[in-house]
């Protein structure tokens, strides 16, 4: 068993000891050059890990408060929105459109599958959208859209719409796969494959989505992306950061960055794609095909029989591991289990371990459906 702590749900993630560490560092006066030269390290190379030379905004939130800071700075009442739901992270996004005025249309996939592109070419043919809203890696699925032909699927638009884009369990372990001219705001947060703790909300922003925040009429105030940006060009924040939180973040991006972004996201293909089979060769069923699966998360059906609360009870009291349950429809049918950020080989095979342990204890031998 890893030294590691057995925290496998898709967020929160284990911390690194190094990131632990620096959580520790004494507070900074937020206007001063010390915290100037923390804020650029820390934008700069998210810049580099993400892949783009759009601006990254760091804003104090969770993944859900970058959301809402995507829709806040882009989006009107009677706006027409096309979402494109391939889980309940999907859902959340739209609900968020929808809270701001938003008129959303959908197009929704079956549970465990992508979207479709050839259905978002068609709508985006027929109606003038002033945004689409999608989800990279789907945490309540384990599926991973393809952004690029999503992307592409928009080119059939007479005026391409805003491309905004749910990378909150995505990116830092696995490229966004477009250039920044094909989206317009990617977020991700802290807690995720970036190895630090919740609080850190992250906005790739292009020069197209800042354009369109400078003349948008919804309001908002804290997350005002225009003003997060003129606040950054001088090195600070608009209202008083979470420092310890960058202080972490700035930790892991120092461990990302020594373990090399191409290797980061190598070993996230590499282990995830050893916990689905080791899954399978359980007797479990995967919801994600192959094809299309997350490095990050991964959902499967519990045995027939089983509840949910008394697996993880099982795995919890007798190997340490918390895993997930499922969400919306999936509530009682899958678990989902997170492996992103301070993970490696050991831990895989400790998890599969304690799986198979807990099911031998149950005396079941797989089978789910």
């Amino acid at each position: 068993m890893s030294d590691r702590q057995q925290l496998r749900i898709p967020g929160p993630t284990p911390l690194p000891p190094e990131v632990v560490a620096a959580l520790s560092k004494p507070m900074i006066n937020h206007r001063s050059q010390e915290f100037r030269q923390l804020l650029a390290s820390v934008s700069e190379r998210l810049q580099r890990v993400i892949g783009t030379a759009n601006d990254v905004i760091v804003l104090t939130a969770s993944g859900t408060g970058g959301l809402e800071a995507a829709v806040a700075n882009t989006i009107e009442p009677g706006d027409a929105v096309l979402s494109l739901c391939s889980g309940y992270f999907g859902e959340r996004f739209a609900q968020i459109a929808e809270r701001f005025g938003a008129k959303v249309a959908y197009i929704r996939s079956e549970p465990g599958q992508p979207i479709d592109p050839a259905p978002v070419a068609e709508a985006a043919k027929k109606q003038r959208f002033t945004a689409v809203l999608a989800t990279h890696s789907e945490t309540s699925t384990g599926v991973l859209n393809d952004l690029p032909a999503i992307s592409q699927a928009l080119h059939a638009a007479p005026e391409r719409p805003l491309l905004l884009v749910d990378g909150v369990s995505s990116l830092g372990a696995a490229p966004l796969g477009l250039a920044d001219d094909e989206y317009d705001i990617a977020i991700t947060a802290s807690q995720k494959a970036w190895m630090a703790p919740p609080g850190l909300a992250m906005l790739a922003v292009s020069e197209r989505a800042f354009k369109r925040a400078e003349v948008c009429r919804s309001p908002r105030l804290y997350f005002d992306v225009v003003a997060a940006r003129k606040s950054a060009s001088r090195g600070e924040t608009p209202w008083t950061p979470a420092e310890t939180l960058l202080y972490g973040l700035d930790a892991a991006l120092d461990l990302i960055l020594s373990e090399g972004v191409a290797d980061v996201f190598a070993r996230h293909r590499r282990l995830s794609a050893r916990l689905r089979q080791g899954l399978r060769d359980l007797g479990l069923s995967v919801l994600s095909a192959e094809a299309w699966a997350s490095p990050t998360v991964t959902a499967a059906f519990l045995p027939a029989g089983l509840a949910y609360a008394q697996f993880q009870a099982h795995l919890e009291a007798a190997y340490g591991i918390q895993l997930a349950g499922g969400q919306g429809a999936l509530k009682d049918k899958v678990f989902r289990i997170g492996h992103m950020g301070y993970i490696a080989d050991e831990d895989i095979e400790y998890l599969l371990q304690s799986i198979a342990g807990t099911l031998q204890h149950f005396a079941i031998s797989g089978g789910g459906n």
